[in-house]
């Protein structure tokens, strides 16, 4: 690949890296901004098509454990087809995904759409940091990381608030539809800048049969932690799949460890930097997500705004972290990786803490506030956990280093949206239980049929217990942190 580089550059000049970063920054920007925007339409989805949050929830949820399975297939897919094919291919799937959720008649065609969306963005994250890899020089690597991730986080910024105002304006459907523009335009623009090569190194088989072992734990995974919750820890099926899903998960380790090609690499943690970045990312991803998912749910079913209201909440947070971004970068290429990493963690925990303070009657602004200085800490953070984890690895290994760290980061993110959508009915309806017993019996036991009033007062609860929750996880993750600052 890298003389398929070497290549753009004579003929496009020294811009040419420019051109290589904004052609991924608009394909990413349209699954980033497929990533969040969905979240500000969930209510009004529950609506359409009369269900719960423990169903809807699977929009974010779907998303998220495609995209975890798929990011592991992108060093195989750029070694197999080449990068400008992987980017091209993506865009046409994800625009083709877009069209059918917008189309979709039940709930689960577009739970169907939001999967193929995740698989499509699961395979383009690593693709673009690996090649902001390939046509930055290395003193300037954390500057390109940090400029893409401004140009990222500027879709999911502005995406939910105009998402919301759609949503108000037409149906949840338009959401759908938002992020098919920049990814037509992406694809476009990679078939002159995208480089047409493979990746570097041995030729990669690709182990179907560890794809099915993780795609069906981290499938089952969730399923379990939702299904337990709502039927019963000891009832059947969640009874046999509590035995099932670990043997899963750990069948697909043993297969990573004894396999002459794994899907996962166990070698690249035996650095113990990139070990360590690892789990940091996997507690951004808990936050990032956690947070993103529980901030229009807690505005609209607890504050009674629209999702246009829901939206605007979200965008000052996306702008200040897109802002964060270009610094984060800087300051990873500066000093030394784990200081802002930790100052970010530190910021997060204060932020979401914080929030676990907020009730029906908090002004939006002061939600706002809140919400904009976790995403400072997470501008912060975020450019460093990849610039100091990468560093460590080879040139050859950083597309699997990518692509290991954004698993990471996306299971973490998997996992914290199912927690938190179980523990918010769980303690919603513990609540209910001791508030009102008679109102929860008068419903059913169902939480959607207790009185407004009742309604919103147990799930200020929830979400408050949620918040505290998600800061308690960045607090965890300074451990990582400082075993990060040892190497």
């Amino acid at each position: 690949m890298q003389h398929e580089v070497q290549r753009l550059f004579r003929q496009h000049g020294p811009r040419y890296k420019w051109l290589a970063l904004l052609t991924v920054m608009l394909g990413t920007l349209s699954t980033a901004v497929a990533t969040t925007v969905a979240n500000v339409a969930i209510p009004d989805v529950m609506t359409a098509f009369d269900v719960g949050q423990k169903d809807a929830h699977w929009l974010s949820t779907g998303f998220l454990a495609a995209m975890t399975t798929a990011i592991l297939l992108n060093a195989w897919a750029l070694q197999r087809f080449g990068m400008r094919r992987v980017y091209v291919a993506g865009m046409v799937v994800f625009a083709t995904a877009s069209l059918l959720g917008t189309w979709a008649v039940t709930l689960e065609l577009v739970i169907v759409a939001r999967i193929l969306q995740g698989l499509v963005a699961g395979l383009l994250q690593p693709l673009a940091i690996t090649l902001i890899y390939q046509v930055f020089p290395e003193r300037q690597r954390g500057l390109g990381v940090g400029l893409f991730g401004l140009g990222v986080i500027l879709g999911p910024a502005v995406g939910p608030a105009l998402g919301g105002v759609l949503v108000d304006l037409t149906s949840w459907r338009a959401v759908m539809l938002l992020p098919v523009p920049t990814a037509v335009l992406g694809g476009l623009l990679a078939l002159r800048f995208v480089p047409l090569g493979r990746a570097t190194g041995g030729r990669l088989a690709l182990d179907w049969f560890s794809v099915l072992l993780l795609a069906a734990g981290v499938t089952g995974l969730l399923w379990v932690m939702v299904s337990g919750q709502r039927l019963g820890w000891l009832e059947w099926p969640v009874l046999p799949a509590l035995i099932v899903v670990p043997a899963l998960l750990i069948a697909f380790v043993a297969r990573q460890l004894l396999a002459r090609q794994p899907l996962l690499d166990p070698g690249l943690y035996r650095a113990p930097a990139f070990a360590a970045g690892s789990m940091i990312a996997l507690l951004f991803g808990v936050g990032l997500f956690g947070s993103t998912y529980l901030i229009p749910l807690f505005v609209q079913e607890v504050q009674g705004m629209t999702p246009t209201a829901a939206g605007v909440v979200l965008m000052p947070a996306g702008l200040v972290m897109a802002a964060m971004f270009p610094l984060g970068g800087h300051l990873a290429d500066r000093m030394r990786a784990v200081v802002p990493i930790s100052g970010g963690l530190v910021i997060m925990a204060v932020s979401c803490v914080a929030l676990g303070f907020v009730g029906p009657e908090t002004g939006l602004l002061l939600v706002m506030f809140w919400v904009a200085l976790g995403r400072v800490g997470l501008g912060l953070g975020m450019p460093s956990i990849h610039t100091g984890s990468l560093s460590r690895l080879p040139l050859h290994h950083t597309a699997q280093g990518a692509g290991a760290l954004n698993f990471a980061q996306q299971l973490g993110g998997a996992v914290g949206v199912t927690t938190l959508s179980v523990a918010l009915d769980w303690r919603a309806l513990r609540e209910a239980t001791a508030v009102s017993p008679d109102a929860l019996d008068r419903a059913g036991g169902a939480l959607s049929g207790l009185p407004e009033e009742l309604y919103r007062e147990v799930y200020t609860v929830a979400f408050q217990w949620s918040f505290i929750g998600l800061g308690a996880v960045f607090l965890l993750a300074l451990l990582a942190a400082a075993r990060f600052a040892r190497y």
